[in-house]
């Protein structure tokens, strides 16, 4: 989590929400990272998990992330949480919850909805104190 921390960071240096997220792969290694790139790029989508997400299935190959574990500092929307179902994440591990937006397990919980195809496990609360102190900070400062 303190690595997506530090993407984050790299994240606000632009303007956008900062929020980094990791693929990592069965044995933990990290095989891509990303953060918020909405402002930087003027994509929509650009959202610190889905270029995470993008970047590892172009590393390994595949867009089936089967064993993988996305490690995100703010809990996934539901474009996010969408784009893990149908990556085969097999575990969502994240730092603050979204009571605004949040789509696994604050407002939805889009990706443990057994009416999918694929769920995976969740682990919530990691680093959440650094996690929501970074948004505090950022939204502040706007």
């Amino acid at each position: 989590m303190r690595a997506a921390l530090a993407e984050a960071e790299r994240a606000a240096l632009s303007g956008d929400v900062p929020v980094g997220a990791l693929v990592l792969d069965e044995d933990g290694t990290v095989l891509s990272a990303g953060h918020n790139e909405r402002e930087l790029t003027g994509d929509p989508t650009a959202h610190a998990e889905v270029l995470a997400i993008r970047r590892a299935a172009e590393r390994l190959g595949s867009w089936r992330l089967t064993g993988c574990t996305l490690v995100v500092t703010l809990e996934p929307c539901t474009m996010c949480a969408g784009a893990i179902v149908q990556s085969r994440v097999d575990r969502v591990v994240y730092g603050a919850r979204d009571e605004k937006a949040g789509a696994a397990g604050s407002l939805w919980d889009v990706v443990r909805d057994r009416r999918l195809n694929h769920r995976p496990e969740v682990v919530l609360g990691v680093l959440e104190q650094e996690c929501a102190a970074l948004l505090t900070a950022f939204f502040r400062e706007r």
